[in-house]
């Protein structure tokens, strides 16, 4: 075979058999297939598509070109969950330790982030101490001493995933519906997990712009999951504000801390009780609302993030020291109403400006910055009345304000979030 006929075929409309997949999988894996030939491929991609048959074998190919996790010897059903990016995405920190508070094993790799999205490890390293590289065997032993681990994702896992996924960054390929739900999946099945939960998000700060698009996403990677024996369910969940109050590594940390003594805002926390009774359900534990409310609120899913941020070497003092950074700004309103918009793109690249997040991989964060809300989408605000509080290393001049306040909207008449927009199974 050659890259180049592979390449024309798809150009031109052409179906790839499972041989031929295989072929360019493991040919740009061991290098014969060169960069600029599997970015011409993935923007061949980008304008014809792929059958959900080439999906399926593109995202096996993927798992079988690295190492997979064997989860087998941990006792019970296994979970994991997705999320596809967003901003103030503090949902692991509070759902896999309410969920493992269950009884339920949690074993889950996650991200970093880039650009306007957020990552778990990020998040999680920010409390001093705390190690999320493990070997495979202290990932495993983990889970089965205390049901939860949350860990970065090894470099032999799914290694044409971790190329290709950097060449689709530089090349404009990044939002194809193949490519992102063979690259979620592929890490997902070679992680182990037997249920599956995918946290779909649509709106300016996520991947997806629309629900038509998250919806076709959701579809894809649930059948993904399903054929290849693990059940999954994805939820298509709103991210046109940013999640919860918090943005930023320590800022977020503290609000799951805040959510899991049961002092977070209440849309939130319905929201994360929300997925995690279908997490449950998948792992075959049914639990009332009432009693899963009680977990989040009353000390059981905190107790158990408290144990997994030990068992990874975690400082239990410094995990709930406030934000060392050096000045924090208030923002108030200008005038009475409901908050009708909070852009979560937006206000996202404004957190990453602030160190917060990453505009390329190199660059180094700073923990300690970042915006927290205090007034959301359909809160009533007054004149004066302190909508957010921004979290900075230097004085913010005028322009910097100016640029914040211009993206929270405010309106005469009340809009009413959705946290979910729809449930594929």
């Amino acid at each position: 075979m050659r890259a180049v006929d592979l390449i024309q075929k798809k150009r031109d409309g052409g179906e790839l058999s499972t041989a031929e997949i295989e072929w360019l999988i493991s040919g740009y894996v061991d290098g014969s297939v060169p960069d600029y030939q599997m970015s011409a491929f993935a923007m061949a991609v980008y304008f014809k598509g792929m059958s959900m048959r080439e999906v399926r074998d593109l995202t096996m190919c993927m798992v079988k070109s690295g190492d997979e996790i064997d989860l087998s010897s941990i006792p019970g059903i296994k979970t994991d969950k997705h999320s596809t990016g967003g901003v103030g995405d503090k949902v692991t920190l509070i759902l896999a330790p309410l969920v493992a508070s269950f009884d339920v094993p949690v074993a889950k790799m996650s991200g970093r982030g880039l650009g306007h999205t957020g990552g778990t490890l990020d998040k999680l390293e920010s409390i001093k101490g705390f190690q999320i590289e493990r070997t495979e065997e202290e990932f495993i032993n983990q889970v089965k001493a205390i049901n939860l681990s949350v860990i970065g994702q090894s470099d032999k896992l799914v290694k044409a995933d971790k190329l290709l996924y950097a060449l689709r960054d530089v090349t404009a390929t990044v939002d194809i519906i193949p490519l992102i739900a063979s690259s979620v999946m592929s890490k997902k099945i070679a992680a182990g997990a037997d249920k599956i939960l995918l946290d779909v998000t649509v709106g300016d700060g996520a991947f997806m712009k629309t629900v038509e698009e998250a919806r076709e996403l959701a579809k894809t990677m649930v059948a993904l999951g399903n054929e290849v024996g693990r059940q999954t369910v994805a939820v298509i969940t709103d991210m046109s504000q940013p999640l919860g109050c918090a943005i930023g590594n320590r800022l977020e940390v503290l609000e799951a801390l805040d959510i899991m003594q049961g002092k977070g805002r209440s849309d939130v926390t319905q929201f994360i009780c929300d997925l995690a009774k279908i997490m449950l359900d998948l792992a075959g534990v049914k639990a009332s609302d009432e009693v899963i409310y009680d977990h989040l609120v009353n000390g059981a899913a905190l107790n158990k993030f408290h144990e997994m941020v030990l068992a990874q070497g975690g400082d239990l003092d410094d995990l709930y020291r406030p934000s060392r950074a050096t000045y924090t700004t208030d923002i108030v309103a200008d005038e009475d109403g409901y908050i009708e918009a909070l852009s979560a793109l937006e206000f996202g690249l404004f957190a990453m400006r602030l160190g917060a997040g990453r505009s390329v991989k190199t660059d180094k964060l700073n923990y300690e910055t970042g915006i927290v809300f205090h007034k959301k989408v359909g809160d009533v605000v007054k004149i004066g009345d302190n909508v957010a509080t921004i979290y900075s290393d230097k004085i913010l001049d005028e322009k910097e304000v100016t640029e914040f306040k211009k993206n929270v909207k405010i309106n005469r008449e009340k809009s009413v979030p959705q946290e979910i927009i729809e449930i594929i199974s």
